[in-house]
């Protein structure tokens, strides 16, 4: 399968933050069966994270508020991406940034790096994260456009949307129409900790809404390639979301229950022994 001008082995990714910095899955021999791994979000600068606790667990997924934590761009371009190219993983590096010219500067350095696959650039976060903000399509689109200009030829750009259905439609065609390759459709849903602090609500919980992003994005763009995701932990749950319009999944907070399950949901997906 193909997206852009890059060759996917199976339609099956990980999605941003959940899949560490790839050691942690490769221990599960889970990177190399994967159609492709995608980082947690790089910024230009270092983030902390958010204060702990940062997830609390519900019946039906997961309440948590990372706060982006990540090493900042050069410490991933030193540390991580090597290690990542040295494994010859399809990696995409997802990005965000609290202006413009942050876009535009990750995606021109990246662009330039060794071991990039593609760029996923998150639009996806809450406004409190001090991020740009991307909730008018057009701001979006802004984003994509950013990030798009310096890039090799070539190079995929997905971008992804939380799952708002009464506006993803239009922030998807916004997108598509400014440069990105494909978009990847439900991050977690706006929530808050038992505390009160602002959070996302990810896993099963979410399938529901996340299926219905795909399916009415699809109805009006059938061209546009979807990337769905949000609350799969079997490969029933892939199904349904390539049934629903999607050519390609992305697997999250399961793989913080078994860090296997993009694995296996691979594997059964191509007809092999689970």
């Amino acid at each position: 399968m193909n997206l852009g001008s890059v060759t996917l082995a199976n339609p099956v990714m990980t999605a941003s933050g959940c899949g560490g910095t790839g050691r942690e899955l490769a221990d599960f021999d889970a990177l190399d069966a994967v159609g492709a791994f995608v980082t947690r979000s790089i910024t230009l600068d270092p983030r902390p994270g958010s204060l702990p606790p940062r997830v609390v667990e519900t019946p039906s997924g997961l309440v948590h508020t990372i706060g982006l934590q990540n090493p900042g761009l050069d410490q991933f371009l030193t540390r991580e991406l090597p290690w990542l190219a040295a494994r010859r993983t399809r990696t995409f590096v997802s990005v965000a940034g609290s202006t413009l010219g942050e876009y535009a500067d990750l995606g021109r350095r990246l662009g330039r790096s060794p071991g990039v696959t593609g760029i996923e650039v998150n639009l996806s976060e809450p406004g409190d994260l001090g991020l740009f903000d991307t909730r008018e399509p057009f701001q979006a689109a802004r984003v994509v456009q950013a990030v798009r200009r310096d890039l090799p030829p070539g190079l995929p750009v997905i971008a992804k949307l939380a799952p708002d259905p009464t506006r993803i439609v239009e922030t998807a065609r916004a997108i598509a129409e400014a440069g990105a390759d494909a978009v990847v459709l439900g991050n977690a849903a706006p929530a808050l900790m038992p505390d009160g602090r602002p959070a996302g609500l990810s896993g099963p919980a979410i399938r529901p809404l996340a299926l219905r992003c795909v399916h009415d994005v699809h109805a009006e763009l059938p061209d546009l390639p979807l990337i769905g995701t949000g609350g799969i932990t079997t490969a029933d749950d892939a199904r349904a979301f390539l049934a629903a319009g999607a050519f390609a999944v992305q697997i999250g907070t399961a793989l913080l229950h078994d860090p296997t399950t993009a694995a296996r949901i691979a594997a059964e997906l191509q007809g092999e022994p689970t």
